[in-house]
């Protein structure tokens, strides 16, 4: 299949939240205010990823000088481990380098080993733990990855 990466649009919104919930349990998942909240960041910047007009996931971030943080990586669960959250990840990582961010930063939560382990195959390292930060009380994990310059 033919997978396409393009920017968010408001008319997305409502499939966006769908699969925020549909990737992450209660107390991770974003409130439809959360979510539209960081949308409208300054600085803000969505991609999605599409296969046969489809929303099948995105990636959220935001960034202010030299420095980004991804806010959310989500992808339906039957469209995993078939290379969209890595394209989206190049695809963004691209794009805020060619903007000259040099530092992304990120949480996953510290009980999620396919997500630990999918930061680490791409580069990003742990570099310590966030007591309690989603709401249901789990920790996360604080991550960063230096970027080359494009």
């Amino acid at each position: 299949m033919r997978l396409i990466l393009r920017p968010y649009a408001p008319d997305d919104f409502e499939t966006l939240y769908i699969v925020d919930q549909a990737c992450y349990a209660p107390g991770i998942a974003y409130s439809k205010r959360t979510l539209r909240w960081f949308l409208r960041l300054p600085g803000a910047d969505c991609l999605v990823a599409e296969e046969k007009g489809q929303i099948v996931g995105f990636l959220l971030a935001e960034h202010a000088g030299r420095r980004a943080h991804l806010i959310t990586l989500d992808v339906l669960e039957r469209y995993r481990r078939r290379g969209i959250g890595t394209a989206l990840l190049r695809a963004m990582e691209e794009k805020l380098a060619a903007g000259g961010v040099e530092q992304i930063e990120l949480e996953t939560a510290t009980d999620n080993d396919d997500a630990v382990a999918f930061w680490h195959k791409h580069g990003y390292r742990t570099l310590g733990v966030l007591k309690r930060y989603y709401s249901s009380d789990l920790d996360a994990y604080f991550m960063q990855k230096l970027l080359a310059a494009p």
